[in-house]
């Protein structure tokens, strides 16, 4: 404590080539986040939630410095700077406006005129500013609140020092980074982070960056999850009503006119606030804006409010961005919460000398050692003050990373941790070497991931099992990991086994191998169509064992990685011999009077055919490339992030052969093709579409096992949305083929601009999504168009989805309603 001490007395010392102070109302009273720098300069800063500033200046004498805050009167201060560091505190007077500028017409909203005038110059002053580079600065921090000490029977502890042990409260996340950034319209971005860290991780690297912090609200649309409109898009008056609050003159003489921002449907796709626009140039001024997680379909999210500050330069006639501000608060199933993202732009340089390197796929990287700096290159260097808080968290998280990740500590805790009680026999057991970064865990017989499910083949299935990893760093970035996974049929009395190693080379290019063999009952279509909970269901339910499965015995060698930036490569080569299954137990719990278990196999199919699984062995190959084109990513120093390209379509090439089988009959070939992409249609939601083909050949008598499997369903719930890229009411095997095949899905999520829309029903939050699919086979062929509405529950929690869903194949003209559950946050 007394080190603690000393740093908080040491703090205002520490400062160099600094003006420093405070600023207030006329109260007294702190301003947060107040956009200051040094006139007709792109040197800058803004004040922490404490309103205490701090403006970098590398030499003395007469400067004028601008305090400029929405809400308040500009204030430009000139002083003579004697020496450095320069204490300098101000007081803002309320902003205050009036209508006397304002030409009031009898037939027209004067708030209309300016926002019309605002929408109509609005792509002409993007541009003013489509191509720069600047110095940016951001600093993200999350606070929770009161935070439960168990969530489903499991204990949550502290977050690794995060919480305060009486009031469950504290900082979990508090993070800086100091970059340079280039950006040249529409969509060319590059940021090189200088510098990054992270409360309590020393060898950590920040998520923030300047790229997901570039909101332009000059866009029509602001992409929140949701498209969220902007109050001067194109279309804005569709989604919007505007009140003109008054007018002034800021210290250029420009007339700023403010603006309220009233959004039509309270739970459309929009903001509520006040934007200022100035006259005759129609320019972003400023503006505070909220919308909520009912808008952004984030039901976690309460509030989210945006804050830019921008300012005028005389030598370029341009308006810039100073500062930007993101505030939210969350809370959902008892945890709840809220956080800021503060972003401070300077140093701008609006004519760049670009050329055809400067951009390309990577957008963002490292300087090396940018997460080894020490506090007093960051007190030096950060431009927004920590704020008392902050300084704290820093402080008591980096003391409490020292002590945990002192080798004595952490030998002292697997001690602890590592002690084996006589129920883990029953409940499973974990080994822990901190120091030596590996773990030996045994799952044991009776938690809830022991139960596997149920089917007719082999009763209920309990499964247990034994894993070993190891990183060979302490981010796990080189790794080796080994399983051996055991399950029992309670109905068939088999104990089955099989187990695989598994070595990561790393995570830039995640190059891995693995060896896999051993014996697995399995579905005959691998993508699994039918989950093991649902079939479970499905079967002691209603009667209904629509999931078909077989034996295998095998032993298998795989290797992927990205060979190049956006090329991926994998392949597997391995040993199978199939074995046929049959039912063993019809136990049912509610028994259906018009339904009885079919047989697992032989399984009829539609139109008398039948599909035959007999013992045989197979030698099968596997290879694939996928292509994803326009892929950028973010390389950071022990791993690269991928970032798919929405402008381009991601192509799959495969290849499948099976050889040397103990019948010649189930010897083929197949090679498929696959593309599909996912993107924005602006303020009308995102559509997607996955199209597939393949053919085989010599594949005449081939196994059911190996046949083109379409991803079916005949179930009336699922435990998620349907696929878009399955079918909703296609039988699990009926249309399996060893012939050519293509299909195709095409689906659109509206995002509620339809039923956003419509009176009464747009307070319910529902969302629309249609889609079409269609497939071809040697069969006639199968089409389906369903509509769904989604986000459907109460409050926080709406998980559930329900479709409709229509078969128009001639012969098979009938719909049903399909509910899905979809648990995920």
């Amino acid at each position: 404590m007394k080190v603690f001490y000393a740093f908080i007395f040491l703090i205002p010392f520490l400062s160099i080539s600094q003006i420093k102070g405070t600023v207030t109302d006329s109260s007294g009273e702190p301003i947060p986040f107040v956009s200051i720098f040094v006139k007709d300069t792109y040197t800058g800063t803004s004040s922490n939630v404490d309103g205490v500033y701090s403006l970098d200046v590398k030499k003395t004498g007469k400067i004028t410095i601008v305090f400029q805050s929405l809400g308040y009167q500009t204030n430009e201060v000139s002083v003579t700077v004697d020496q450095l560091p320069y204490s300098l505190d101000t007081t803002l007077q309320s902003e205050t406006t009036s209508l006397d500028e304002v030409v009031v017409r009898s037939d027209e909203n004067p708030a209309d005129r300016v926002i019309r005038e605002a929408i109509r110059n609005r792509g002409a002053n993007r541009l003013k500013s489509s191509s720069y580079t600047a110095s940016f600065y951001s600093r993200g921090l999350w606070r929770m609140d009161d935070v439960p000490e168990k969530f489903l029977g499991q204990e949550i502890g502290d977050l690794n020092g995060s919480l305060d042990s009486l009031t469950r409260s504290g900082i979990i996340y508090l993070s800086e980074t100091v970059s340079n950034i280039s950006y040249q319209a529409p969509d060319n971005f590059k940021e090189f982070i200088t510098a990054s860290k992270i409360s309590g991780d020393d060898q950590g690297f920040s998520a923030n960056s300047a790229e997901q912090a570039n909101f332009d609200f000059y866009n029509n649309n602001i992409d929140l999850n949701n498209r969220i409109v902007s109050p001067i898009a194109d279309y804005a008056f569709s989604y919007y009503k505007y009140k003109l609050l008054g007018t002034f003159y800021d210290t250029n003489n420009f007339l700023i006119n403010k603006i309220e921002v009233i959004s039509r449907r309270p739970k459309d796709n929009t903001f509520n606030g006040v934007i200022y626009i100035v006259e005759d140039q129609w320019t972003i001024y400023g503006l505070e804006l909220t919308t909520t997680g009912q808008n952004i379909n984030v039901p976690a999210i309460k509030e989210l409010t945006f804050a830019q500050d921008f300012s005028y330069e005389s030598k370029t006639k341009d308006w810039v961005k100073r500062t930007q501000n993101i505030t939210f608060s969350f809370g959902l199933f008892g945890f709840k919460g809220n956080g800021r993202f503060i972003a401070n732009y300077s140093d701008y340089n609006f004519n760049p000398q670009f050329d055809k390197k400067t951009f390309g796929a990577e957008v963002l990287a490292f300087k090396p050692e940018a997460n080894k700096k020490d506090s007093l290159f960051w007190k030096k260097i950060r431009p927004v003050p920590l704020t008392m808080d902050e300084t704290r968290e820093y402080v008591k998280k980096d003391s409490i990373a020292a002590v945990r990740n002192d080798p004595k500590y952490k030998d002292s805790v697997d001690r602890v941790e590592n002690k084996f009680g006589a129920l883990d026999v029953l409940t499973g057991y974990t080994y822990r070497d901190s120091n030596e970064n590996y773990r030996i865990s045994y799952e044991g017989v009776i938690g809830a991931g022991n139960f596997q499910g149920f089917n007719t083949v082999q009763g209920f299935v309990l499964g247990s099992g034994v894993n070993f990893s190891k990183g060979f760093d302490d981010d796990y970035n080189r790794s080796l990991y080994t399983a051996v996974n055991f399950n029992y049929g309670t109905s068939d009395d088999r104990l089955r086994y099989d187990g695989r190693i598994s070595y990561r080379f790393n995570r830039t290019n995640r190059r891995s191998i693995t060896l896999s063999g051993g014996t697995q009952v399995s579905q005959i279509n691998a993508t699994n169509p039918i989950t093991g909970l649902e079939n479970s269901i499905s079967s002691l339910f209603f009667e209904r064992n629509f999931a078909k499965f077989f034996e295998r015995d095998f032993a298998r060698i795989s290797y992927s990685e990205e060979v190049t930036n956006g090329f991926f490569l994998g392949g597997s080569i391995g040993y199978e011999n199939r074995q046929p299954l049959q039912n063993t137990t019809d136990q049912v719990w509610f028994t259906q009077s018009d339904v009885d278990y079919t047989p697992n196999n032989p399984l009829f199919l539609d139109q008398n055919r039948l599909a035959f699984i007999d013992n045989h062995d197979l030698l099968k190959v596997s290879a694939g490339l996928t292509i994803r084109p326009g892929q950028k990513y973010q390389s950071y120093p022990d791993q690269k992030f991928n970032i798919v390209n929405e402008k381009y379509p991601t192509i799959r090439l495969a290849y499948e052969g099976g050889f040397a089988a103990s019948n010649s009959n189930y010897n083929y070939q197949q090679i498929s093709a696959s593309i599909w992409q996912n993107f924005d249609q602006g303020n009308l939601g995102r559509s997607s579409y996955w199209v597939n083909a393949g053919t085989f050949f010599n594949a005449d008598g081939i196994s059911l096992v190996d046949a083109q499997h379409f991803n079916g369903n005949q179930l009336r719930y699922k435990l998620a949305a349907l696929n878009p890229y399955g079918f909703g009411l296609l039988d699990y095997y009926d249309y399996s083929t060893n012939e050519s095949y293509a299909q195709a899905h095409v689906q659109h999520d509206f995002k509620g601009f339809i039923l956003g829309k419509i009176p009464g029903i747009n307070l319910l939050n529902y969302d629309l999504i249609v889609s079409g699919k269609a497939l071809m086979t040697q069969r006639k062929p199968y089409f389906e168009v369903s509509a769904g509405i989604d986000n459907i529950g109460f409050g926080s929690f709406r998980p559930f989805r329900v479709d409709y869903v229509r078969s128009i194949t001639s012969g098979r003209n009938y719909g049903a309603f399909v509910v899905g559950i979809n648990f995920g946050l």
